[in-house]
């Protein structure tokens, strides 16, 4: 499962849903007609009833979740998506998801840590790096930051100093 949103509220008395998206368009949830709540291993499916943009969120009303109380139960659940109905990522473009989990190095073979978290901050996006100490890095997601990712072997590397 791929997440691509969260649940951050229940949205008026039918069993409306706010979502949070994290995905690089806002309505690129809209591809799928079905979504999965909950989070990992614990998935349930419901297909998607219907579903607006709203500001800087999404509205959508799930089959099966009719009413505030079903709603409510449902905030602070992950919105996924199964990983064999995404689409291919372009060459050097990377879902977040895959990102999570690299272990990071830089170009003197100083360890970093591994990545923890990916955001956007609307210049680039930026991961989170976090070494077996606990010290937490933030990276840029650019070329010239991170000359090479390897998903396969699990590594990036970056071109970042390490006092930084």
């Amino acid at each position: 499962m791929v997440v691509m949103g969260r649940v951050v509220a229940p949205y008026g008395i039918y069993g409306w849903l706010k979502i949070q998206p994290d995905t690089e368009t806002i309505d690129s949830l809209f591809d799928y007609d079905n979504w999965w709540l909950g989070r990992d291993p614990k998935w349930q499916e419901y297909p998607v009833e219907a579903a607006k943009v709203h500001g800087k969120t999404l509205l959508v009303k799930l089959v099966g979740i009719d009413d505030r109380d079903a709603a409510f139960a449902a905030k602070g659940k992950q919105v996924s998506v199964p990983r064999e109905q995404l689409p291919e990522a372009e060459e050097g473009e990377y879902y977040w998801s895959d990102l999570i989990g690299l272990r990071v190095s830089n170009l003197q073979q100083v360890d970093f840590g591994t990545v923890v978290d990916v955001f956007e901050t609307g210049a680039n996006d930026v991961v989170v790096v976090k070494d077996d100490a606990g010290r937490e890095r933030l990276v840029p997601f650019t070329a010239e930051a991170v000359p090479e990712v390897n998903v396969e072997a699990g590594t990036m590397l970056v071109d970042w100093d390490p006092e930084f």
